[in-house]
């Protein structure tokens, strides 16, 4: 191409390019302790600044954004929207670089690197476990972490750079197109109830036969708790004003074990791992409900590690059909 014909740079990569140039990481770390502190003078101490040089360098900042990042109110320094914009950004370029130096240093001592991931309880058994232990057998020296959660409060964690990837839904975020979606698998659901609930015996149940039982369910923002009122609606039954709400796995089969007269919905992946156990018991139920579809969820722009990349491969070698 004949250089006059070259495509010049446009106002915006000149500007960015710009940015990058003259942005100091020092800038970013400050932000984060203003965050932190709601004060220049603890900001400052924090970062072993003089107070004077953390001004300075929080108004060259500004000035390079040209926008004031900060309120002052009588609780301190408070990010305005430009400020949570730039501080939730800083908070992802610092995870980032702290995950760059721990990798070149585990992979110099030869540990092998760090996997962090999020997963929705329904994930876990048959997608997380098996494809984390596929992993071990290439990757013997790698460190995982595991975080089960609500997908709304994982794609926080993602947002933030705590996770590298999560197993759940981004259809629950206020902006789900940031997010890469590849769907993996349904997730059927199962009405449960303790081992030892003494009725319910019968060859098949329906959920108007589960009238006046107290029910354990998730909270009104997860999509499971839709699908249950759902259900119920159509059964023609309302949801108790007793219900017991909450997110955890471990507190529902706590409750449903220890009261006979509760009754919840799990993942049936969850559920058959207690029916093992002989903790719970699974209903015949049948729902109407299409089952939801769980899959790994990434961020746009962000590069996956070799060690994730991996992973994700092994997921979808697994996944049925």
């Amino acid at each position: 191409m004949s250089p006059r014909l070259a495509r010049r740079p446009s106002p915006d990569s000149q500007r960015l390019a710009g940015l990058l140039a003259r942005l100091r990481m020092k800038q970013l770390q400050l932000l984060i302790a203003l965050d932190e502190h709601h004060s220049l003078h603890r900001a400052a101490s924090a970062m072993a600044m003089t107070q004077s040089a953390a001004s300075k360098s929080l108004a060259e900042l500004e000035t390079l954004l040209d926008a004031t990042l900060f309120e002052r109110t009588k609780a301190g320094l408070v990010p305005n929207q430009f400020g949570h914009c730039v501080i939730r950004h800083a908070r992802l370029m610092a995870t980032d670089l702290g995950a760059l130096c721990e990798e070149l240093v585990q992979i110099r001592s030869g540990r092998g690197g760090r996997l962090a991931i999020g997963a929705v309880m329904g994930a876990v058994p048959d997608l997380v476990v098996p494809a984390v232990n596929a992993l071990h057998k290439t990757h013997p020296e790698l460190s995982v972490d595991i975080v089960e959660d609500t997908s709304v409060h994982l794609l926080d964690m993602l947002d933030d750079g705590h996770i590298d990837l999560l197993l759940g839904r981004s259809s629950v975020s206020d902006n789900p197109g940031k997010y890469h979606y590849q769907p993996l698998s349904d997730e059927p659901l199962s009405v449960v109830v303790s081992s030892d609930h003494p009725r319910l015996r019968s060859k098949a149940v329906s959920l108007a036969d589960l009238n006046g039982y107290r029910w354990v369910t998730y909270p009104s923002q997860m999509p499971l708790r839709a699908v249950l009122e759902r259900e119920l609606d159509l059964a023609g039954v309302e949801l108790p004003a007793n219900a017991i709400s909450t997110a955890s796995t471990f507190v529902s089969v706590a409750i449903l074990r220890q009261a006979t007269d509760t009754v919840a919905i799990l993942p049936t992946s969850v559920a058959r791992m207690f029916v093992d156990s002989g903790v719970l018991r699974i209903l015949p139920v049948t729902l109407k409900s299409v089952s939801q579809t769980i899959g790994v969820v990434t961020r746009k722009g962000g590069e996956l590690s070799p060690a994730a990349r991996s992973f994700v491969a092994l997921l979808q070698q697994s996944r049925p059909g």
